[in-house]
């Protein structure tokens, strides 16, 4: 078999491995939301379909990097992935966790906030923040362009930072977990969570509902840290009782982005609705 062939086939396998994770983890806590919260999603079936059809097309831009990545990783060593548990400390197997958690967060801030800039938002994120309010089918539904903006993210830390195989899988499913619960318009989590201490810092549901209520506040994807730091932490968002309050607009609402001179890129905590 060709280079070439071996590659093309990697994309298509990592392709197919990430819209079948993608389609496992959010048809798993939308189940979870019909048995916790019925109703929720009620009168969302057109919606959902475009966020299923939008992730799916996220979850090829994201394998074809994953595909090429994990040939060359199996067949050419060209990565820092690991397999050994004992060729690095064992204390570097958290620490590697939350050093990708932190970066892939760091990135996803401020690439996340450049999405925010009226014209890049009209171009690209006004697709995943169509869905008003979110589902839990909502959490890869991208345009191509944003898409991408994230894809290549863990592909090149896994050749910048050494990481234990069963580590990163650890970071991927905190980011596939996190990614659908954030965005699933209830807290599946004990208060205890996200209303005491450690909520201070962790980004869940309520954190990245007032985002989708918003839009000018809370970027960050794990952390509240650069939120914080940043001055664009706005606190937690609240679930009404119906689709409307969810979303903290109305129907007739139109995009006012970039209004009275500001943008949602520039972290104003004014409610900008699109």
């Amino acid at each position: 078999m060709s280079v070439a062939l071996a590659i093309l086939l990697s994309a298509l396998a990592m392709t197919a491995i990430v819209g079948v994770r993608y389609l496992l983890a959010s048809g798993g806590f939308a189940f979870a939301t019909r048995l916790r919260q019925p109703g929720l999603y009620q009168g969302l079936d057109r919606q959902i379909v475009k966020e299923i059809r939008w992730s799916l097309i996220s979850a090829a831009i994201y394998g074809i990097p994953a595909g090429v990545v994990a040939w060359g990783w199996q067949n050419r060593g060209w990565t820092r992935i690991y397999t050994d548990v004992h060729d690095r400390p064992l204390w570097w197997l958290p620490l590697s966790v939350l050093l990708y958690l932190f970066l892939h967060d760091t990135w996803f801030y401020w690439s996340h906030r450049w999405m925010h800039h009226p014209r890049v938002f009209r171009v690209a994120h006004a697709v995943h923040h169509a869905s008003r309010p979110p589902t839990a089918w909502a959490a890869m539904a991208f345009h191509p362009i944003e898409a991408l903006t994230g894809a290549f993210v863990i592909p090149l830390l896994v050749f910048l930072i050494p990481i234990h195989v069963g580590a990163l899988g650890v970071v991927l499913t905190v980011m596939t977990v996190m990614g659908v619960t954030n965005h699933m318009g209830w807290e599946i989590f004990p208060r205890a969570v996200w209303a005491g201490p450690l909520g201070g810092w962790l980004i869940t549901a309520s954190h990245h509902q007032r985002h989708h209520q918003r839009y000018g506040c809370n970027f960050g994807l794990y952390f509240r840290f650069w939120d914080r730091l940043c001055g664009t932490d706005d606190g937690l968002g609240s679930f009404g009782k119906n689709r409307n309050d969810q979303a903290g607009v109305r129907n007739s609402d139109t995009v006012q982005l970039g209004r009275s001179g500001t943008g949602a890129a520039d972290g104003s905590h004014a409610d900008q609705r699109a």
